[in-house]
């Protein structure tokens, strides 16, 4: 399924199959990482299966197609240039094509470090994406956490603690933890009550 979509997309700006596999395959290879347990291809069909859901709200979705592909493409949790370097790696393969919106897609990959509001509708379509399983019922929650955990492995529970709460925390902060209406109606009220459960086991 992703493979497919990939390739359509792609295929709309390349001529050329064997690029096109290859950047499919690189794409592949990141993602299926045996050290990504959150951020793998799982996730990326899960993001995909949300956008289902507001295809019609979206003003440019080839450019969005190319941001949920490309926007966890680099992710190594002791990083914290990530979503730079994800969007270096997508500039570089896709301006190899004829797509001509690199520097929107660039800006919406970039836009998933801070999840800040976007003056952009379709870029905050994407965060709303990327945070949706905060929204989850508790067991697809608890599915969340632990794979989380799982990814920041290195770091002993103690470091990890301090620094989970500190995301969980600045999220409880935001007006709104979505930044659209479709995503704020189903998902917010349920990701405010994970959230401060999660906070609370975490002491």
């Amino acid at each position: 399924m992703l493979q497919e979509k990939f390739l359509e997309l792609i295929g709309k700006y390349s001529d050329n199959p064997a690029y096109n596999m290859e950047c499919w395959g690189e794409l592949e290879t990141a993602y299926a990482s045996k050290a990504r347990h959150y951020h793998n291809l799982e996730h990326l069909k899960q993001l995909f299966s949300e956008l289902d859901q507001v295809n019609a709200q979206v003003s440019e979705l080839d450019t969005l197609l190319f941001a949920i592909f490309y926007h966890d493409i680099v992710y190594k949790p002791t990083k914290s240039n990530n979503e730079q370097q994800s969007a270096l790696l997508f500039k570089k393969r896709i301006s190899q094509t004829s797509f001509p919106r690199l520097e929107h897609c660039v800006q919406q990959i970039e836009a998933t470090k801070d999840h800040k509001p976007s003056t952009d509708h379709d870029t905050n379509i994407l965060l709303d994406l990327d945070l949706s399983v905060l929204g989850k019922g508790p067991e697809a929650y608890q599915k969340y956490r632990e794979s989380i955990r799982k990814e920041y492995g290195v770091y002993p529970d103690f470091v990890y603690r301090k620094g989970r709460k500190q995301v969980l925390e600045a999220l409880l902060g935001q007006e709104s933890i979505y930044k659209t209406d479709f995503f704020k109606a189903a998902y917010e009220q349920q990701a405010r009550a994970n959230i401060r459960l999660e906070l609370d086991q975490l002491g």
